[in-house]
């Protein structure tokens, strides 16, 4: 940036001098991550995303940038702890990630900080994903692609929904039905939800 720079705090100077070069909107240009963060947690809407990772899920880095872009509370990883990050394009710095080793953890979790657990995957039983009413304060749950979610945590969720398909397919997967579930959270939950672009 050229000189004279911003005196605002929230400026990273690094970032003034070399140049910002981020996959961030213009109005977080040249701030800190400290400073980004600060102010998402301002208006930070209560969905929170979950992904089993059993099987070292490659999709877990899509679905949390797809969860910055959507400004959720938090994005909750089951099983392993260790998970590609390349896909993410480093935006899990921007938002809470938790780490649970077992189903109960993360139910126990979800219950002490008042989030209902919705399943998402084409299983017996779902409710087709248009037609339902999702809770305000909730966690939209997604297996690891492949096997979806395990049996253990579809009875630890209080209601399972489907994203309706119309092709060949069996399943989309995780990164792709994570983007249209939260994309459809906020149409019932975030309409009077200023975008910050």
């Amino acid at each position: 940036m050229p000189e004279p720079w911003p005196t605002d705090p929230r400026y990273d100077r690094e970032l003034l001098r070399a140049g910002d070069r981020r996959n961030v909107i213009d109005r977080y240009r040249y701030w800190s991550v400290e400073a980004i963060v600060a102010e998402l947690d301002t208006h930070r809407s209560p969905l929170h995303i979950a992904i089993q990772n059993w099987q070292h899920d490659f999709n877990i880095g899509s679905v949390v940038r797809t969860a910055n872009a959507f400004n959720v509370s938090g994005v909750h990883i089951l099983g392993r702890r260790r998970w590609n990050r390349r896909g993410a394009m480093v935006t899990d710095r921007y938002l809470d990630v938790h780490h649970h080793e077992t189903a109960d953890q993360f139910f126990d979790w979800l219950d002490g900080h008042g989030v209902t657990p919705v399943g998402v995957d084409n299983l017996p039983g779902s409710v087709p994903l248009e037609e339902a009413e999702l809770p305000r304060d909730c966690c939209l749950v997604f297996g690891s692609e492949g096997p979806g979610l395990t049996d253990e945590v579809v009875a630890g969720c209080r209601s399972l929904v489907a994203i309706t398909q119309y092709g060949s397919t069996r399943s989309i997967n995780a990164g792709a039905a994570s983007a249209i579930a939260m994309y459809h959270w906020s149409l019932q939950w975030a309409p009077h939800h200023r975008p910050l672009l």
